[in-house]
């Protein structure tokens, strides 16, 4: 029997994505003997840290894909979100698994809704892109660093550490902790990041029989949706820590993609939104992108970038 070694994140989140993609694989090919190994990532030994000082873009999934490299792996399963948006030469993103839900949750004791959050309440969030948008609702609101895994995350919460979370909706979803869900955020409340709720299957380039195998668990819309958010993201140069928000739907043979660069006080914005064909993501992408930079963008990213 032919043996496939499948990489992963230790997270409860990772595991569970990654049990996905192995029972889609072994469902399609009963022949190959897929073999899970658990690779600990530099962004989940230090905690304690935001990600900008454990070190920034990709520390969940530098380990991977040198596993991937060196041949110890053959798969590498990611949250689509946590990959820089140019891979390492050699390697390739094989398949996309159709989107989860990639609204974000408001997760709250009291609160019900983001107006129901009072004045000068302390949320539970690290994310540049979350306090952005948060901050152009409400410039009161606290934020304090709520790093870990889901069930820390939530047990500090109910501590009362924080008034307030604010979680994606798909990890909440995909373990099992819907019922704590306040509120599914509407996008016109906070845009997500570029690929969430998306998982990615990374391959190396040569290796033609594994990527030929994984290619059948590719969703063609979210493929495309994902590739225009990754696009205009690598064009402001922007990674985990910028404040930009940014999400493409699929209808028909048209993509949209909408977009936010919002300033850490929330005093000053930019949202555009674009439409295109499906059959050209990346264009529509760097075309967005171009435009939130020329319209105010690359100001609140030269903002942002000398507060560091």
């Amino acid at each position: 029997m032919a043996r496939c070694v499948v990489g992963t994140r230790g997270s409860g989140l990772a595991l569970i994505q990654t049990a996905e993609v192995m029972g889609r694989l072994t469902a399609a090919f009963e022949h190959v003997d897929f073999e899970r190994v658990v690779i600990r990532t530099s962004g989940d030994v230090r905690t304690d840290l935001p990600i900008a000082a454990v070190g920034g873009e990709g520390v969940f999934v530098k380990e991977l894909e040198l596993a991937l490299e060196r041949g110890d792996i053959d798969v590498a399963v990611h949250s689509l979100k946590d990959l820089p948006t140019t891979s390492p030469e050699g390697l390739v993103l094989a398949a996309i698994l159709p989107r989860a839900d990639s609204r974000e949750a408001l997760i709250s004791a009291t609160a019900r809704r983001l107006a129901d959050i009072p004045d000068g309440a302390v949320i539970g969030t690290g994310s540049l892109r979350r306090r952005a948008q948060l901050a152009m609702i409400n410039q009161t609101w606290r934020y304090a660093q709520a790093r870990g895994n889901l069930e820390t995350r939530l047990a500090k919460l109910d501590e009362g550490q924080f008034d307030a979370l604010i979680l994606a909706c798909a990890g909440l979803d995909r373990l099992g902790h819907s019922a704590r869900i306040a509120s599914r955020l509407p996008y016109s409340s906070l845009l997500p990041a570029p690929g969430q709720a998306a998982i990615a299957v990374q391959v190396r380039a040569d290796d033609a029989p594994t990527r030929a195998m994984a290619s059948v668990l590719d969703d063609t819309a979210t493929r495309a949706a994902v590739t225009a958010e990754r696009a205009l993201l690598r064009e402001v140069e922007g990674g985990c820590q910028v404040p930009l928000g940014a999400l493409a739907t699929v209808a028909g043979d048209r993509l949209t993609l909408e977009a936010i660069l919002a300033s850490l006080d929330g005093f000053r914005h930019v949202r555009k939104r674009l439409e295109g064909p499906i059959a050209k993501p990346e264009a529509l992408g760097i075309t967005l992108g171009l435009e939130l930079l020329a319209e105010g963008g690359r100001n609140i990213l030269a903002e942002v970038r000398a507060a560091r």
